[in-house]
């Protein structure tokens, strides 16, 4: 049986990062995709010829269509996208809230992962194949006021409508809903939080599970 493939936008640093270097172990080519080529090609330095760089900006429909039929081209198919590029804003709240970042934001945590997905749709039909969507714990609560919360409710509602349109040629779709993550997303670090070794080991959990068994959604919380 030929290597199944995974393609992961925001590749370059956390949660993308984790779950690539997870998927080589388990044997699985990965596509890395980001803005960061210098991160890009660190990363793949150290994951060897089970990953290609493929720097590209996740607003940029074009950037990820180019991509992603690189990344088939290179090794014959997709069996699973990761839509987990995504950033958050500076100030809480509505009044307090920067127009022009909100705009920023809905361009790579909504638009982002509609691109992705639709980039990768075509190639995924053709191997029954999985869609996964990076959403929130802030996507399942009410935060009050929250713009970047509201990003994530999206991901959530279309991540479940999407399971739906995906049935129709065999494929899956899972959300990774993780509460605080220890990454760059925030300033100063978390260590008693999640790990971005925890959810890559949903992501994992999510792709390996038989055909019959969908998982809609992983939540997952720090215990602290």
């Amino acid at each position: 049986m030929s290597t199944k493939t995974l393609f992961i936008t925001g590749a370059s640093s956390g949660i993308g990062a984790a779950t690539a270097r997870l998927a080589v172990a388990k044997g699985w080519q990965v596509g890395l995709f980001a803005r960061s080529r210098d991160k890009l090609d660190a990363l793949a330095g150290e994951l060897g010829d089970k990953a290609l760089v493929l720097p590209g900006d996740v607003t940029d429909f074009d950037n990820l269509k180019e991509a992603i039929a690189t990344f088939v081209d290179r090794t014959g198919g997709l069996d699973a996208a990761f839509a987990n590029a995504g950033m958050g804003l500076s100030a809480a709240g509505t009044e307090a809230g920067d127009p022009e970042e909100w705009k920023r934001m809905i361009g790579v945590n909504v638009l982002g992962v509609l691109w992705t997905v639709m980039a990768a749709m075509p190639h995924l039909k053709e191997r029954a194949g999985h869609m996964l969507l990076t959403g929130s714990a802030a996507g399942r609560v009410h935060i009050a006021g929250s713009v970047y919360g509201a990003s994530k409710w999206f991901v959530h509602g279309y991540g479940g409508n999407l399971s739906e349109e995906m049935k129709s040629f065999g494929g899956r779709c899972t959300v990774i809903a993780p509460g605080m993550v220890n990454t760059a997303f925030f300033d100063e670090p978390k260590p008693d939080k999640l790990q971005p070794e925890d959810v890559a080991l949903a992501v994992l959990f999510a792709l390996e599970a038989d055909p019959r068994c969908a998982v809609n959604e992983v939540f997952l919380m720090p215990t602290q």
